[in-house]
């Protein structure tokens, strides 16, 4: 079922895979979109800055590099013609001529010649072409050519009664067809025929150019010729039999003697100084489109086409050539290899030649359908490393020889003449020679492990896994069995890493760098040399492929393809970079490949077919950056131009800032990137970048100057575009404002002196008079505390009284209750002696004594001083007898203890303390004693 189905897949390919190899030079294509203009334009010329112009429908196109610029037709028709001479841009367009030319802001200002030297016009002239001659500049319509002189600004007329169809310049002379007239001349002024010869009559000339110092004459539609001795006759060149039949329209002799034909429907063609076809290119192999209005050359040997849809630049002196598999019938390509005069190509789709010396197509190999990893040449031999094993491929043929799924690589065995390695998904394999066909002897038994990547090195095997790692084996002599195997575990492992045999050295290289293994340290180390292929910055694929036959080791990063050549002055290697654009198309990563064609050619597989390098063609050219334009702008958006000539002094508002620069450099696989310093503020470099301007915002005042400076490929422009400016202070900032500060600063502190001094005025005002009120204050203080301290003093004379009176008071109980006691006692003895009754009655007049009371009465008034006023005031019925009661309640004196003061029993003061609350008409529930106290 397999087999059927490959045999289908075969049939299939061989009726359908009819592959066009040409290989063109890369194509620049610029749109409308791009340029910013009308589909189609006219003519192209070159300034001596490089710029590019072109004639537009819509006006004047400009190109420096970075960006396009339209200036609008001065008279609203169409631009037919632009050339420039001593950078001054002339153009011409519907009965109007003029000059271009640029002011100090950097935009190009038109003046019109015509009207300045009052030209009446025929109706519906155009001017189709414009060519100068010492110190005049010809301007040519279809029925007449001006002459200007640009010396005294005066102008002279040829005028034809037929049609002018095109105007030459050759070695200094000036041509022009004059149809169904024949070739002229013109000499002082004048029109001189050259030749009225029936082709020049009859066909429409396209371009004339010298030939051997003699006059070449292209037609449209009859070829080429070659007027010599006023007989003209056809140039006879290969590619006679192509061309007629391509209308050619217009055409450029280019600076190496070859020839650029533009024809009105099928592109251009590249044809030899000797008159071969080399290339031809149409819509179908990359230009935007097959009617060609102009062709140029520009200082850097690009062409430049003027097309009804569009511009392209076609790098013809680029290093690249490119074949481009646009249906994607061949595939990605894996593996390439010249063998017996085929360019055989390995892809994911099966095996493909062609001779390598024509542009043939492609054809399919019959039975390789499925990847091919790999193409290698041993021993005159060319091997084929399949998904389906290995085969040998004779010319057109391949057989599969060895039938072992996978077979990655293959390589020599030293000292074994008919023995070859290779490896396999299963792992190693030996293959042998056997009555000259090449069969399976054996695999490595103890070793399993896919081996994508490995070589011989000493009687070792090295091994290369990018998910495991980098292993050496060693095997018996007869390479049946690995009898050891050691996995290093020092170096890492990264993803695309591999392994390679170059000049005798066995080199592993993943992300982190190219290691080299060391027999006398036995393991891999660092090589400074070889480290400068890649960096872990730019690295993609560790895929190193060793040219043997041109001693080159190649190597792919992400911008550069780099090679390691020999040293020419010493044995040190030197490692070459090669600018690898993004635009160029790559191959898969991991997989990349490159071979030798022939002489310093070689092709790189990419994933749409493949990629010629011709290292003859790589040239170190210089290239120059230039400021364009400086713009400003204020917070209102207002935008204003500023000369780059002059050192700019901007206003404080117009402080946002931007640059245009630019590289007039025009290979297509050429990155131009550009890095900015702005000294004042921004010191550093920035990082690479493609953008060709730079806007910077809100910039404080002071003094800068802005550096750029651009990297093509990798060769960094050989000057530095520099413009110095200054932003003017704010107004506040500025010296009137500091002197107008300075004054009203004075004025300030005059004024905050007489406030201040005012409010120290004020302040000690207040401050004498809070302290003469702290003194008042202070002095009322005073007098509280001497009231206090006299009230203290009264309060300790009451007591003081109090304590008298209680002493006076228990006096007078103690000598009661003694002269009772006494009394008592001597009624007890006799109650019939004279004697003692006359000392009891002593003893009564003694207890009724009213000095005690007054004793008393006295000082219970100092001790309670109106008690007794205010008591009978309440009660003005008490008797004195009731305000001595009171006295003693006052003294909270108990009944016991009132009752000797008062010469009665406890019992007869019970009696009057109730007469008392009667008297006081007290409630029952009240105490006497305690309302005597609170009165």
């Amino acid at each position: 079922m397999k087999k059927l189905f490959r045999l289908a897949t075969c049939i299939y390919l061989l009726g359908s895979l009819i592959i066009k190899a040409q290989e063109i030079p890369p194509i620049q294509v610029y749109t409308p979109k791009m340029y910013g203009a009308e589909n189609q334009n006219w003519s192209i010329a070159q300034s001596k800055d490089k710029n590019i112009y072109v004639a537009n429908n819509k006006g004047l196109l400009e190109f420096n590099g970075a960006k396009w610029r339209l200036y609008p037709s001065p008279n609203q028709t169409i631009i037919r013609s632009v050339n420039v001479f001593d950078d001054v841009i002339y153009t011409g367009c519907s009965k109007e001529f003029g000059y271009w030319q640029r002011n100090q802001l950097g935009d190009l200002i038109y003046t019109s010649l015509s009207q300045r030297l009052q030209i009446e016009f025929l109706e519906e002239e155009e001017f189709w072409s414009i060519v100068n001659f010492d110190d005049y500049i010809l301007f040519q319509s279809l029925q007449r050519i001006y002459i200007y002189n640009k010396i005294n600004d005066t102008y002279v007329v040829i005028d034809t009664d037929s049609t002018i169809y095109k105007m030459f310049k050759v070695n200094g002379s000036i041509y022009f067809q004059q149809t169904k007239a024949g070739l002229y001349k013109i000499e002082n002024g004048m029109p001189k025929l050259i030749s009225n010869h029936a082709v020049l009559k009859n066909s429409l000339l396209v371009n004339v150019f010298n030939h051997k110092e003699n006059l070449l004459i292209e037609t449209e539609n009859a070829g080429f010729y070659i007027l010599e001795n006023n007989t003209l006759k056809p140039w006879n060149i290969p590619a006679n039999k192509l061309l007629p039949q391509s209308g050619v329209y217009r055409s450029a002799k280019l600076r190496d003697g070859s020839f650029v034909l533009g024809t009105r429907s099928n592109g251009i063609f590249h044809v030899t100084e000797e008159g071969e076809i080399k290339f031809h290119i149409n819509i179908k192999r990359g230009l935007s489109n097959n009617t060609i209005h102009a062709i140029f050359e520009d200082t850097e040997n690009n062409i430049w086409l003027a097309l009804d849809n569009g511009i392209n630049c076609v790098n013809i002196k680029s290093p690249f050539r490119i074949y481009y598999d646009k249906e994607g019938k061949i595939g990605t390509v894996y593996a390439s290899a010249v063998h017996n005069d085929y360019l055989y190509l390995g892809t994911n789709q099966g095996l493909y030649y062609k001779p390598l010396y024509s542009d043939s197509e492609f054809q399919f190999v019959e039975n390789t359908q499925g990847p091919v990893w790999s193409l290698i040449k041993l021993k005159n031999t060319l091997f084929c490393g399949h998904d389906a094993g290995t085969f040998i491929v004779n010319k057109d043929t391949a057989k599969l020889t060895v039938d072992i799924q996978g077979t990655w690589n293959i390589a020599p065995i030293q000292n074994k003449e008919n023995e070859l390695l290779q490896g396999n998904y299963n792992g190693l394999n030996v293959i042998t020679k056997v009555n000259g066909i090449w069969v399976l002897k054996n695999k490595i038994e103890g070793f399993d492990i896919s081996s994508k990547f490995f070589e011989i090195y000493n009687d070792n095997i090295f091994v290369s896994h990018e998910s495991k790692g980098i292993y050496k084996i060693t095997v018996d002599k007869d390479f049946t069995r690995a009898t050891q195997v050691v996995k290093d575990s020092i170096v890492g492992k990264s993803l695309n890493s591999s392994v390679i045999k170059h000049n005798s050295n066995i080199l592993y290289a993943h992300n982190e760098g190219v290691f080299k293994y060391s027999l006398a340290q036995k393991r891999f180390i660092k090589d400074s040399v070889y480290n400068g292929l890649y960096t872990k910055t730019n690295y993609t694929s560790g895929k190193l492929i060793s040219d043997k036959e041109n001693n080159i080791l190649w190597s792919f990063s992400q911008n550069n393809l780099s090679y390691l050549s020999p040293g020419k002055l010493s044995s040190i290697p030197k490692v070459n970079k090669i600018s690898y654009s993004t635009a160029l198309p790559k191959g898969l990563t991991g997989y990349e490949n490159i071979s030798h064609l022939q002489n310093n050619k070689h092709l790189i597989g990419t994933s749409t077919g493949y990629v010629v390098l011709d290292l003859d063609k790589l040239n170190e050219k210089t290239y120059s950056i230039s400021i364009n334009t400086i713009s400003t702008n204020d917070l209102k958006g207002n935008l204003q131009i500023v000369s780059k000539h002059n050192k700019g002094l901007f206003k404080n508002k117009a402080n946002n800032i931007e640059f245009n620069y630019s590289v007039a450099e025009f290979d297509k696989y050429l990155d131009t990137e550009y890095q900015y310093q702005l000294k004042g503020i921004y010191p550093e470099w920035s990082s690479w970048s493609a953008s060709s301007s730079i806007l910077f915002k809100n910039l404080p005042y002071g003094e800068y100057v802005f550096n750029v400076r651009a990297k093509v490929g990798n060769n960094i422009t050989n000057n530095t575009a520099t413009y110095s400016f200054k932003i003017e202070r704010p107004w506040a900032l500025s010296y009137q404002a500091i002197i107008v500060y300075s004054i009203l600063f004075i004025l300030f502190s005059l004024l905050l002196h007489n406030l201040y001094k005012r409010h120290y005025k004020k302040q000690r005002e207040k401050l004498l008079q809070k302290n003469a009120s702290e003194l008042e204050l202070k002095e009322l203080e005073n007098q509280q505390q001497l009231m206090r301290f006299n009230n203290e003093k009264l309060r300790q004379d009451i007591e003081s009284k109090n304590r008298e009176l209680g002493i006076s008071t228990m006096s007078l109980i103690k000598k009661n209750e003694f002269l009772n006691s006494l009394k008592k006692e001597l009624k007890s003895v006799s109650e019939n002696d004279k004697s003692l009754k006359s000392v009891i009655r002593m003893i009564d007049k003694n207890l009724n004594n009213t000095d005690d009371w007054n004793v008393f009465e006295e000082a219970f008034n100092n001790a309670d001083k109106d008690f007794l006023k205010k008591i009978k005031a309440l009660h003005p019925s008490l008797t004195s007898n009731d305000l001595r009661l009171c006295a003693y309640l006052r003294l909270n004196l108990a009944s016991k203890e009132i009752a000797p003061l008062l010469n009665i029993s406890p019992r007869s003061v019970e009696v009057k303390r109730y007469r008392l609350r009667k008297k006081m008409n007290l409630p029952h529930q009240s105490s006497l004693t305690n309302y005597i106290l609170e009165v």
